[in-house]
Formats: structure tokens, sequence, C-alpha cells
């Protein structure tokens, strides 16, 4: 028996999606940012522990355009942005799937609050009604689970985790903090948009970390109903910071990984301060044709 061939995406969600599309371009071509385009075959992978590259070859599908526009920022190209179909292995779901599209921009002498700013006024131009509040991280947990997770003990975080179904006890923070957020923290969240700010330094990614009080990573989520739509950061630009955090994520996933030399030697050329940020495309259609799952909105084999 033949397969079905059939798309699982009707007309009118393509017509919705081309619409989006124009819509974005049309407000980067209003504020200024260029659109590139980057190589989706990279030398080098992603040394992000939870995330896994798609090998072809000796090369990899990329995961995100990240280090290439960063190369273009070192270059002097300015405020920029690309709409990257990406890849991601073993990934697939309501919310995810291997192979989706990424909108991803920088805003060069940006922080990251200036860059929340951004990505509202551009929803504001695709779902007007959207309303958007804004929240720290320790707020946002502390409201849900009783304490703030940025100045307690690892042992509390513990004692949480499993409360709220984690199945495994263990002292590794990043680890904790990262799965409360992401179970009861964001379940309190379904049916608001909001953005959470000021993370703690174990999740930090690549983003600076704050010098004015107690330190916190100077990133955010846009959360919508539950659902992570965008992550920003205020970027990195120190490339011996950059190499530790390489080196660590290293030692934590898969030591054969190599390092991204390219990255690190626009870091070291001169990368300039800015706040980039990535979108989900697919997830932001989602929100916009009322669909409940990716496979609604994407083209997906």
């Amino acid at each position: 028996m033949a397969l079905d061939w059939r798309p699982g995406v009707e007309p009118d969600v393509l017509r919705t999606r081309a619409e989006l599309l124009a819509q974005i371009r049309d407000y980067f071509a209003r504020t200024g940012a260029l659109e590139v385009s980057t190589p989706s075959l990279l030398r080098f992978p992603s040394l992000e522990p939870a995330i896994r590259n798609l090998p072809v070859g000796e090369r990899f599908l990329r995961t995100s355009p990240e280090s290439a526009m960063k190369r273009l920022l070192a270059a002097g190209s300015g405020d920029i942005y690309e709409l990257a179909r990406v890849y991601r292995d073993d990934e697939a779901g309501t919310h995810h799937a291997v192979e989706f599209t990424l909108l991803e921009w920088y805003r060069v002498g940006f922080d990251h609050h200036q860059l929340m700013d951004d990505v509202q006024a551009l929803l504001a131009t695709v779902m007007p009604a959207l309303s958007l509040s804004r929240r720290t991280f320790g707020d946002a947990c502390l409201s849900v689970l009783g304490f703030n997770p940025l100045d307690c003990a690892t042992q509390t975080l513990c004692e949480a985790a499993l409360k709220h179904g984690f199945q495994t006890p263990t002292q590794d923070r990043a680890m904790l903090l990262e799965y409360l957020f992401a179970v009861p923290v964001a379940a309190a969240l379904k049916g608001k948009g909001v953005f959470i700010s000021d993370f703690p330094p174990e999740l930090r990614a690549y983003a600076r970390l704050s010098t004015d009080g107690m330190p916190v990573a100077e990133r955010f989520e846009l959360i919508i109903d539950g659902v992570e739509i965008a992550n920003g950061y205020h970027e990195l630009t120190s490339a011996t910071e950059q190499q530790a955090l390489f080196e660590h994520e290293q030692r934590q996933g898969d030591a054969a990984r190599r390092i991204d030399e390219r990255w690190l030697g626009a870091l070291q050329a001169g990368m300039p301060g800015a706040a980039g940020v990535a979108l989900g495309v697919d997830r932001l259609l989602m929100l916009v044709a009322g669909a409940s799952s990716l496979a609604e909105v994407a083209f997906l084999e």
C-alpha cells in the first residue's frame, strides 16, 4: 500500500505562514536590520549537551545560525536577522520537530531589556491583541515554589524538584533549576504571555553576567501559554570567557565535539556589544493560526 502523500498543512495555513513571514520582513525593513543567509552545513557541532546536530558526512546541519551571525557582526554587518531552517536530532513532539524555522536577530548596542522591547514591537505587528508582562526568574519561581531559587540551598531545589515529579535526586543546580522552570513554573504560566528575565548564573548559556548586586544572567525567555517562543541574550563578547563555557560544555556533554574556533576568532577580533534572540517561527504561527501542534502549521516528514 502506498504511503499517504498528503501534506499535513492546509492551504489556508500556508497562506497565513506566507503573510507572517512578510510581516516579519517588513518589520525589520522598517527598523533597519539587514536580512542575511548563512550556511546550513557547518564544520563545528553545537556543544550544548541537550542539543544534538544531525551529521552530514564530516559536517553538521546547524542547530542555529548563531556562530555565523556573530562572525558577520564582528565583520561590521550592523543589525542583522535570518529566517533560518535549522535541525536538531531526536526532537519530536507537540512543540518540537527535527527540522523547523528559526528567526534569529541581533541588535548592535542593545542590552536584553531593549531587545525585549524589540521582540514585543515585532509581535505587536503580527498579534496586535497579544498582552505581554515581564517578571524576573526569581519572582516567577517565588510565586510558584515559595522561595527564590537564586539564593537558596541546593537541597531545597532538590526537594522541590522531587515534589514536582523529578525522578532522580541530584546535586546539579543547573539541572534542578532547568526542571523547576520548565515544569511547575511554566505550567503556572498557562494562558499568559510573559517575558522571564534575569536567570540564575547556572542557566546563563552564553549571556553576560550582571555586575550589580547578586549576579544574574542577562537573558530572557518569552513564554506564551506555557510554551517557550523566544530566547534572548545580552551577548557575551569575551573570547576567553566564551572558551571557558565551551570547555565546560564539552565536559558535560560529548568531549569529542570540537570547539568552534571561528566563533572564538570573531570574539577575539572584536565583536561589538549586542543583544540577540532566537524565536520559533512555527510556534509563533501556531499562536497566530490558533493551532495546537506544529504538525498543523509546518510541513513535517
